[in-house]
């Protein structure tokens, strides 16, 4: 198993310790459909006494098929961080998701951005969704850094959102394991 395997399976168990709630394969909707594996979507803004407008936006899914590989997870965040007339944003392409309970890690490699030191770099989000007092943390590497941030990994949700923003939305993944 290589290390990023290594990496992304404790990061899952961990996740999965937390509080990993409801069954996240094919519960189905009623409808004959499965029901995808985990999800975080929404957005918010951090709360920044100084007047920063930093702000995060999440469209992130694994499908049900996908329940036992988070790094086939889809989708795309958003995140821009402005003060005055300094600031810059990101965009970045879904490359792992694991959720646990209320709580998501979600890594993407940035594929947009007007910071070009940026580009192509992994960054790693987490989200707490605690309705409208979500919190939020993240990890990324500096400009003359020569590491990676691993994929399904980031900082504990440290940060808080601006009051009336979070509207982040977390669907509990739990994977499935065969019968001993």
């Amino acid at each position: 198993m290589n290390r990023r395997t290594k990496i992304a399976a404790v990061a899952a168990a961990l996740l999965i310790t937390a509080g990993a709630a409801g069954s996240a394969t094919a519960s189905g909707d009623g409808k004959g459909a499965d029901r995808e594996a985990a999800a975080l979507t929404g957005s918010a803004k951090l709360y920044r006494p100084a007047g920063d407008d930093i702000t995060f936006t999440f469209d992130a899914h694994l499908a049900a098929k996908d329940t036992m590989d988070p790094q086939a997870a889809t989708g795309t965040f958003r995140y821009s961080h402005y003060k005055g007339d300094w600031g810059g944003y990101a965009v970045a392409e879904v490359d792992c998701l694991t959720t646990g309970g209320k709580v998501a890690v979600v890594t993407g490699v940035v594929t947009d951005t007007d910071l070009p030191h940026l580009k192509g770099k992994r960054v790693g989000i987490s989200v707490h969704d605690l309705g409208k007092h979500d919190r939020l943390g993240y990890s990324w590497v500096g400009r003359d850094a020569d590491v990676e941030v691993p994929p399904c990994l980031s900082a504990s949700p440290f940060e808080k959102v601006k009051a009336g923003t979070g509207d982040f939305r977390v669907l509990p993944w739990q994977p499935v394991y065969p019968a001993e």
